[in-house]
């Protein structure tokens, strides 16, 4: 994923739970966005995610391939199920 979709899809994320990355071989990440460095010289830009179980993982923008919010989902189907 391109770094300027990525960080625009990234930073209203930014400190939320549920948030579940893809990345391009296919593994996944899920947890909440705590931190995203854009301009720290030699160094790619690039988010951090922190799992359940409290381990932080550093995922270079540019092998995004996905970014999930499972927040809007669970927001989504609570209106829906309230409709009824």
């Amino acid at each position: 994923m391109e770094v300027t979709k990525a960080l625009a899809a990234l930073q209203p994320l930014y400190g939320q739970d549920n948030v579940e990355i893809v990345i391009e071989d296919g593994s996944r990440v899920r947890g909440i966005v705590r931190s995203m460095k854009m301009t720290q010289a030699l160094t790619k830009p690039s988010v951090k995610i922190e799992r359940a179980d409290g381990e932080i993982i550093k995922v270079p923008f540019d092998t995004i391939a996905e970014i999930i919010d499972h927040n809007s989902v669970s927001n989504e189907e609570a209106n829906a199920a309230g409709e009824s």
